[in-house]
């Protein structure tokens, strides 16, 4: 359901994001491989795929990194921040890490339904 290629359509809206979008888009993604509380091997190569696509400098890939060890806090993840003109590639992001790893477990549809309805 959510196995499409994730940067088909959103490459051009990828270059285009600023510092802090690019760090609040990556800090989203990495919260939802955390909700099964794993990441898999395949979560992980999505994040490696997404950082390169973003270009992100060496801060900002440690920050992702950090992310990949330890999930941001619930409460660093808001998606009332998610400015309105990117809120539908957050969404599709959260889709694809969500079906990377070929499984969506109940949390994962759960947070994702949530997100959907946060950002309507």
């Amino acid at each position: 359901m959510y196995a499409r290629s994730p940067f088909a359509q959103e490459d051009h809206v990828l270059g285009n994001l600023d510092r802090q979008d690019r760090l609040r888009l990556m800090k989203f993604v990495c919260s939802f491989a955390w909700a099964d509380l794993r990441i898999a091997d395949q979560e992980r190569s999505f994040v490696q795929k997404m950082m390169r696509k973003l270009k992100l400098d060496d801060d900002e890939a440690k920050q992702v990194q950090k992310w990949l060890e330890l999930p941001p806090r619930a409460d660093e993840v808001d998606p009332n921040d998610i400015p309105r003109e990117h809120r539908a590639l957050f969404l599709e992001m959260a889709k694809s890490i969500v079906g990377a790893d070929g499984e969506i477990s109940e949390e994962e549809r759960e947070n994702l339904a949530l997100l959907e309805q946060l950002l309507s």
